[in-house]
């Protein structure tokens, strides 16, 4: 349910494109019932009342509260969808979407009936023609209202099973977003978060119940908000909502799972965080490691999660704690000095080449949680007092494989891989050809599933289609005839890469339709190398054009060079993947700074 007073406005002329339209109503059917959260404008800057005079951004709505979007809450029917219309949503810098929660599942009718009083009614009071003052009482009192009512109804005889959000993104650029669900009481520092992918299209993506009870008790009263990333300085982030509810599906309709995105890094305070006690304060003899903090740590680490440090501290006492406690060698590129700590997560982002969201910051400190916040808006934040609790954060699981256990040292490699490339000044090809990097490509299968599909739910910076894999989907794809999947893996003269990329070609045409690889290799020319090598494989082998798929993000646009700068031209785009093309009677050049060799079945590229 979305604020009908805002809702007064419909988008006359916008048709959105059948196809669209379709998929809105595909969920109709597969609910047996649905939350009706009542959804409203906010600002994530808001400091109300006070901000109403001084705030440059303030536009009064006719009941005097605050213009967060451009053009209102626009209605756009949608006959057959679950609440029978769609919002467009055009959001000014600072805005987001925000709820009062509730989990109390009403029938699908009895949501649809609450839904048409509500809007009829704020539709009344929105155009009685009343002293502004006046009119801005009587809505603000029928929201608080609302509100109050959202609260106080907490559960109803059915559990919700997920969450569900629906999205048409119109733009042919992806937009992030973060759902957040947060406890009412300030005192719970623990809340849900979860960073949302919209793709260009239609997208729904599904939260299971029990991933959000993990982080928030849902039986008091909490808070749900949507804010996207990009809105915080752009204006041009235009996306139309369907159902954004808590659900009860039926049976063996559940929809797609919204994504967990991946820690990769956890980033530690140390003062009252990973010990108790202030250093410079109590002093190294009076300050005692946290009951578990190093199983916690070893967790993490087992599974292939980073740890690293940003506190404000004498580095040279830090170490020497870190040192004495035995989890020195636990820590990479720590961050220990007096400036701002989102000064330390940038740099710690930089050196470990991972984005900052997927950095996980623990600190004890209010103050320096909403630093954070407020400079690193996509750091994924939580308070000291939960610690113990972060290997269960979704955002944390994952396999413990051979790979993921030498992670750690493989960080630690790629430092002296950093030390000798800056002994070469600018000659970086120099470098590049010295390290004697060799790339092998192999067969996909059993020996090696596990760390493709962890490679596949972590990367993402050079991630050239979106994709997340199941494994049984990665099992479908190694035994469909048509597509070859390909794993790689790399190695130089200061050590093993390990397992560091993954393909899937459709021999039919043939085309790439999916390549990513493991950052670690980012600007080492490996990707060239593979794509040369695969367009002059198959070009000799069917004689005819070798083509590939590429979904264009903010997060891939630079690695995403690779196809032209091997040569390969763009020929079309098509609901955001753009097509490119070798053709079969063009000279295939290389660099050869990478040796390359196949160990492919023969069978497997027939």
């Amino acid at each position: 349910m979305y604020e009908s007073e805002a809702n007064a406005a419909t988008a006359r002329g916008t048709c959105l494109p059948a196809e669209i339209l379709a998929e809105f109503a595909d969920l109709a059917g597969k609910l047996r019932g649905r939350t009706v959260l009542p959804w409203s404008e906010h600002c994530t800057e808001c400091v109300w009342p006070t901000c109403y005079s001084t705030c440059e951004l303030y536009a009064a709505r006719k009941d005097g509260r605050c213009r967060r979007f451009v053009e209102g809450m626009a209605r756009v029917d949608c006959p057959g969808s679950v609440n029978s219309y769609v919002l467009k949503i055009r959001f000014k810098r600072w805005a987001k979407l925000w709820a009062p929660g509730n989990i109390r599942i009403r029938s699908l009718s009895e949501a649809s009936k609450l839904e048409k009083q509500d809007f009829l009614v704020g539709s009344a009071i929105y155009h009685i023609p009343l002293p502004r003052l006046l009119k801005s009482t009587i809505t603000n009192e029928r929201y608080r209202m609302k509100k109050r009512a959202a609260h106080r109804i907490l559960t109803g005889h059915h559990r919700p099973t997920s969450f569900i959000i629906e999205c048409y993104n119109p733009t042919g650029t992806a937009v992030t977003a973060t759902l957040t669900m947060r406890s009412v009481d300030e005192n719970v520092k623990l809340s849900f978060q979860r960073l949302i992918f919209f793709p260009p299209g239609f997208y729904r993506g599904r939260v299971a119940i029990e991933s959000i009870e993990r982080m928030l008790d849902m039986k008091s009263p909490f808070n749900v908000e949507l804010t996207p990333n990009d809105a915080a300085t752009d204006e041009d982030t235009t996306l139309y909502f369907g159902l954004m509810e808590f659900v009860q599906e039926k049976e063996g309709n559940s929809t797609v799972v919204l994504p967990t995105k991946r820690v990769k890094c956890v980033v530690w305070d140390l003062d009252n965080t990973v010990w108790d006690g202030i250093l410079v304060e109590d002093g190294l003899e009076n300050v005692r490691l946290k009951p578990g903090i190093i199983e916690v740590l070893k967790v993490l680490d087992s599974r292939g999660i980073l740890n690293s440090i940003a506190s404000k501290n004498d580095p040279e006492d830090a170490h020497s704690a870190l040192k004495k406690f035995g989890i020195d060698e636990l820590f990479l590129c720590p961050q220990v000095s007096w400036s701002p700590k989102s000064e330390a997560l940038q740099t710690i982002s930089r050196k470990l080449n991972i984005g900052r969201d997927s950095l996980l910051f623990v600190d004890d400190s209010p103050f320096e949680l909403e630093e954070v916040k407020a400079r690193c808006p996509d750091v994924f934040r939580v308070n000291a007092k939960e610690y113990l609790r972060i290997p269960a954060l979704d955002e944390c699981q994952g396999e413990i494989t051979s790979e993921s256990a030498k992670r750690r040292e493989m960080y630690r490699v790629e430092a002296d891989r950093q030390a000798a490339a800056d002994s070469y000044g600018d000659n970086y090809t120099a470098f590049l050809r010295d390290c004697s990097i060799h790339l092998n490509i192999r067969s996909m299968d059993e020996s090696n599933l596990d760390r493709v599909h962890e490679l596949t739910q972590r990367t993402n910076q050079m991630n050239f289609s979106g994709n997340r894999y199941t494994r049984d989907m990665l099992k479908e794809i190694g035994q469909s005839a048509h597509l070859d999947a390909y794993v790689l893996d790399c190695e130089d003269k200061f050590g093993s890469y390990g397992i560091v990329g993954f393909c899937v070609i459709d021999n039919r045409e043939p085309r790439l339709v999916d390549l990513m690889f493991s950052c670690r290799v980012q600007s080492k020319r490996v990707e060239h190398a593979f794509l040369t090598h695969m367009i002059r494989q198959y070009i000799s082998e069917s004689g005819r054009d070798f083509y590939a798929s590429y979904r264009r993000t903010p997060r891939n646009a630079v690695p995403g060079r690779v196809f032209t700068e091997v040569g390969m031209r763009e020929i079309g785009i098509s609901e955001g993947v753009i097509t490119f093309v070798f053709e079969n009677d063009r000279p295939i050049e290389s660099d050869n700074l990478v040796s390359v060799e196949s160990f492919v079945r023969p069978e497997a590229t027939a």
